[in-house]
């Protein structure tokens, strides 16, 4: 094997899940998941003398655009039921968080492909607005809508959402209490 290749298979073996973890996020399927990679992998390696040293940016972005622009290409496909996800569950889960976090990916599948890549950057990458927008080629203004919209749509999608964002920041329950009693309203604005 020369040079390139194995630096290519170091890098695939070393950051190989945490992009497939990534990729599933956006796809929200196992198999499209893997096709994702594998496709941004195969990308990649055809770029590797020229990205070699910041790979993993690059390989981010072709399975963000990809994900979008591939949505557009083909139909939806059916929604299959997943056995199993692609990493293990903390030890803290009860039925109850069980059940939201299945809820809570459900509707994911349901947002566009864009606002699902945006959610996947700012709350799972834990990107900034600016990092996301310059990732995805786009506004920042275009960020802060598409998450906003999203975030609304799954707490329409899953009442719940609420108060699996809140139970650890004190802020969310603040505004929580905002949006469910006016008198906290007219409270706090005196």
């Amino acid at each position: 094997m020369e040079g390139s290749e194995r630096e290519f298979t170091a890098f695939v073996s070393e950051r190989g899940q945490a992009l497939l973890r990534v990729a599933y996020a956006l796809a929200g399927d196992q198999y499209a998941a893997e096709d994702l990679l594998q496709d941004a992998l195969a990308k990649a390696y055809a770029r590797w003398p020229k990205i070699r040293g910041d790979a993993e940016p690059y390989v981010r972005r072709i399975l963000y655009n990809d994900q979008v622009s591939g949505w557009r290409r083909r139909k939806r496909r059916p929604e299959v039921p997943l056995t199993a996800t692609p990493e293990p569950a903390s030890g803290r889960d009860t039925a109850d968080d069980a059940v939201l976090q299945m809820m809570l990916r459900e509707a994911l599948k349901l947002l566009p492909p864009r606002q699902r890549a945006v959610l996947v950057l700012r709350y799972l990458e834990d990107l900034s607005v600016e990092q996301t927008a310059a990732l995805l080629g786009c506004r920042v203004g275009t960020v802060a809508s598409q998450s906003s919209r999203a975030l609304s749509k799954l707490r329409d999608l899953v009442p719940a959402f609420d108060t699996l964002t809140s139970r650890d920041d004190p802020t969310q329950q603040h505004r929580q209490t905002e949006r469910t009693d006016p008198r906290t309203r007219w409270e706090t604005a005196r």
